[in-house]
C-alpha cells in the first residue's frame, strides 16, 4: 500500500526530531565524560600521584628499649645487647620454601628456628614479618645483603635483645626475657601492637615478668618505600619509640654473690633484710641457672637437666617454697603467750622428754628431757615440751593471730613469681579445707611449727626482722623506678610489749651467745657485732633422720637470726634442703653471710672464734676464686 506524499513528510519530522534528541543526550553524555576525565587527569592528578607513592610506603613498628635493671649500687643486672636477625614477609616473597631455599645456600639455618618460623607463618597474616633466624654474624648479614635482590620478601635487621651479664646469680630474683607466646597475647583482650613484633622478647617471669609494662617502653614506626617484591629502598620517615623504665633493685651484688657462692653445692637458700627500709639485701636459691639459655632458646636437653634435677634449679625456693619452720615458730608461740599474759620469764615447765597429750606421747628432740625450763631456756635449748605445754595454755587462734601479726600466713608484697602465702591453720581453715575438727594434737604440732604450719624463707626473714625490731617491716624489693625511690617498707609499731620482746630476744641471744645454745658453735666475738638466733630442724618424713638415710628423707635445716644484738641492722633466714639439723648446717651459713653483710665484705678473722679461723681462712679463699671467676664471665659476656 502506498503512502499519501504528507504521510511520507510526517514520518521524517519524526525521525529528524529522534535523531537530535539522540545526538543530543550522546553529545551530552560525551561532554559529561570529558569533564570527568579532565578533573581527574589535570585537576586530581597531584592527589592521584600521592596515592600512588603511598601504595608503595610501608608502616613498620619499631621496638622499644627495653628498661634496664640495676642493684642497690647501680651495677647492671638486665642490660640490652645489638643483635642481627633475618625476616621474612610471606606476601612479599611469593614461593616462600624456593626463597628459603635460596637463603639456606647462603647461611646456616637452624632447622628448630625454621619450624618455628613455618609455624608462626601459619598463624600470622602474611603481611607481619617473621623471623627466619636470630643472633645472626654479620659476616651472614653482609652476604644476604649482597645477594638481596634474589631474595624476596627477605630482610636483614639489627634489633636489641637481653643479656644477663651476672649469668645465674639474679636468676630467681630479675627472671628472664623470651619471645612472645600464645599465652602472653591470651592475657590481653586486645595486644598491644608491639607484641606484634616478630621475636619480640616479653618478661616471663621474676621481676621481668611483674614489670613488664614498665620495662617494655612503647613501640615506634617507621615509613619506608619498597618495590614490587617487598625490598626497602628508603626509609621515609622515623618516629623513634619510648624506652622502658628502667628498675633499681635493693639486691647488693656483692653480697649476693658471696652468698651463692656460700651455698655451694647445697638445695638451700638465704634472704637478707635491712631493718631500717625492708630492704632485701640478698635473696639467693640455689642451685641457680643462666637465664641467658632462656633469651637465646633453650635446647631440650638443657632444659630436661635443670628440669629433672632433685636439686630443683628452676625454682625461686625464697619466695616459691613453703617449709614447716620447725623450731624457729617457737618465738611466735612464745609471743602469744607472752601477749595474753600467760607465762612470765621465770615459770618453768618440767621437761622428761615427753609429754603426754591424750593417749599420744609427743616427744622432745632430748630423749632424757631438759628437766625444769623457763622462757629463755626454751629458745636457749630449743625445749619441745615447753613448747607443747604452752599450746594447751594458749590455743591456736591466739598462736594464729600471733604468726599473722609476724607476717607468716600472706603473700609477701614482692614482684616475683610464685610467691607463696605459706600457711598459718586453725579451727576454720581445718574445717574448711579437711572437712575436720581441729584436735588438741594440731595445737601441739603447731606449737613448735610442726604440723601444718608452713612458711617460706622471705617470711621467716620477715618475721625474724619483726621480733628484732617490733615493727610491721615488709620485704622491699624494687628500691626506685626511674629514679623515683618506692615507699620504703620499714613499718608502723605492732603494739606489742617491749618487755615481752626483750625477753624472746634474750633467749635468741642465748642460742648463739650461751655455751650451751644450740648455736653456740657458729657465734660471732666481734663487739657490737654479736648475732641473736634461733636453729630450726623440720621433719620430711615421720621419724628421725641423719645423714644415712637417703637425701630426699632427712630433716630440712633451718636457721634465723638478727644482727647486731644491741642495735638491730639486719635480719637473716638460712633453709637447708635435706640438711640434717640446724645448728649444723644452717647456722654457719646464716653467721657467715651476717658477717659478710655487716662488714660490707669480707669480714677480719678476729669476728670468729679463734678455732674456727683456720677453717674460715680457707674458706675466705676458695670462695674468693671462685667469685673472681664468676666476675671474669660476667666481664665476658658485656
Amino acid at each position: 500500500m502506498r503512502r499519501s506524499p504528507k504521510e511520507t513528510a510526517d514520518s521524517a519530522r519524526r525521525i529528524s526530531r529522534r535523531g537530535l534528541i539522540l545526538g543530543g543526550l550522546q553529545m551530552s553524555l560525551a561532554s559529561v565524560l570529558g569533564f570527568r576525565m579532565h578533573h581527574l587527569q589535570v585537576d586530581q592528578a597531584d592527589e592521584f600521584r600521592l596515592l600512588a607513592e603511598e601504595n608503595r610506603i610501608r608502616f613498620d613498628l619499631l621496638p622499644p628499649a627495653r628498661g634496664r635493671i640495676f642493684d642497690r649500687n647501680g651495677v647492671v643486672v638486665a642490660d640490652n645487647e645489638p643483635t642481627y636477625r633475618i625476616t621474612m614477609k610471606r606476601e612479599d616473597a611469593g614461593d616462600v620454601a624456593d626463597v628459603i631455599g635460596r637463603l639456606s645456600q647462603l647461611i646456616e639455618l637452624d632447622e628448630n628456628d625454621l619450624n618455628r618460623a613455618f609455624a608462626e607463618m601459619e598463624r600470622t597474616p602474611p603481611f607481619f614479618p617473621v623471623t627466619i633466624a636470630e643472633r645472626v654474624s654479620w659476616e651472614d648479614i653482609s652476604r644476604v645483603a649482597v645477594n638481596a635482590p634474589a631474595l624476596p620478601g627477605i630482610t636483614t635487621e639489627v634489633g636489641l635483645s637481653r643479656l644477663y651479664p651476672h649469668g645465674d646469680l639474679f636468676a630467681h630474683v630479675a627472671g628472664y626475657v623470651g619471645p612472645v607466646s600464645e599465652r602472653d597475647l591470651s592475657r590481653y583482650e586486645d595486644p598491644p601492637a608491639v607484641l606484634k613484633i616478630p621475636r619480640f622478647q616479653v618478661g616471663k617471669v621474676g621481676v621481668e615478668s611483674k614489670h613488664e609494662e614498665m620495662l617494655r617502653g612503647e613501640a615506634g614506626t617507621k615509613q619506608v618505600e619498597v618495590n614490587a617484591v617487598g625490598r626497602v629502598m628508603r626509609e621515609l620517615g622515623r618516629r623513634e619509640g619510648t624506652s622502658g623504665s628502667d628498675i633499681q633493685l635493693t639486691i647488693d651484688t656483692e653480697l649476693q654473690d658471696y652468698v651463692q657462692a656460700r651455698l655451694g653445692e647445697e638445695s638451700a637458700s638465704v634472704v637478707v633484710i635491712d631493718l631500717t627500709k625492708g630492704d632485701i639485701l640478698a635473696c639467693a636459691s640455689a642451685p641457680s641457672y643462666d637465664p641467658n639459655l632462656f633469651v637465646r632458646g633453650i635446647s631440650h636437653t638443657a632444659f630436661d637437666a635443670l628440669n629433672q634435677n632433685d636439686h630443683r634449679p628452676l625454682a625461686s625456693k625464697t619466695v616459691q617454697d613453703a617449709y614447716p619452720p620447725g623450731s624457729t615458730f617457737k618465738m611466735v608461740t612464745a609471743l602469744a603467750a607472752l601477749d595474753a599474759g600467760l607465762i612470765g620469764p621465770d615459770e618453768t615447765v618440767y621437761c622428761s622428754g615427753s609429754y603426754e597429750v591424750g593417749s599420744r606421747a609427743f616427744r622432745c628432740w632430748k630423749r632424757s628431757g631438759h628437766g625444769h625450763i623457763n622462757l629463755e631456756g626454751s629458745l636457749k635449748h630449743s625445749c619441745d615440751v615447753y613448747y607443747y605445754d604452752l599450746a594447751l595454755k594458749v590455743g591456736i587462734e591466739r598462736i594464729a593471730d600471733m604468726a599473722r601479726r609476724m607476717g607468716l600466713g600472706e603473700a609477701p608484697p614482692l614482684p616475683m613469681s610464685a610467691v607463696t602465702s605459706g600457711l598459718v591453720p586453725d579451727k576454720a581453715w581445718k574445717e574448711r579445707e579437711r572437712g575436720a575438727n581441729w584436735v588438741i594434737g594440731d595445737s601441739v604440732n603447731a606449737a613448735i611449727g610442726q604440723g601444718f604450719v608452713l612458711a617460706s624463707p622471705v617470711q621467716l626473714a620477715v618475721m625474724t626482722a619483726r621480733v628484732a625490731t617490733g615493727r610491721s617491716v615488709s620485704p622491699r624489693l624494687v628500691r626506685s623506678i626511674d629514679g623515683i625511690e618506692t615507699p620504703h617498707m620499714g613499718g608502723e609499731d605492732l603494739g606489742l610489749n617491749p618487755n615481752h620482746l626483750k625477753m624472746v630476744q634474750g633467749g635468741m641471744y642465748a642460742v648463739s651467745n650461751d655455751r650451751r645454745g644450740t648455736a653456740y658453735r657458729t657465734r660471732i666475738i666481734a663487739d657490737g657485732m654479736r648475732l641473736a638466733g634461733k636453729t630450726g630442724t623440720a621433719q620430711v618424713v615421720s621419724r628421725i633422720t641423719s645423714e644415712a638415710d637417703p637425701w630426699e628423707d632427712r630433716d630440712h635445716a633451718l636457721f634465723v637470726n638478727f644482727a647486731p644484738y644491741d642495735n638491730p641492722r639486719i635480719a637473716v633466714s638460712v633453709v637447708v634442703e635435706h640438711g640434717v639439723g640446724g645448728s649444723k648446717t644452717a647456722a654457719p651459713i646464716g653467721r657467715d653471710v651476717t658477717l659478710q653483710a655487716l662488714y660490707n665484705g669480707d669480714p677480719p678473722l678476729d669476728a670468729y672464734p679463734s678455732k674456727d679461723r683456720s677453717q674460715i681462712k680457707a674458706q675466705q679463699e676458695r670462695l674468693a676464686r671462685e667469685r673472681q671467676q664468676r666476675r671474669d664471665q660476667s666481664a665476658s659476656r658485656a
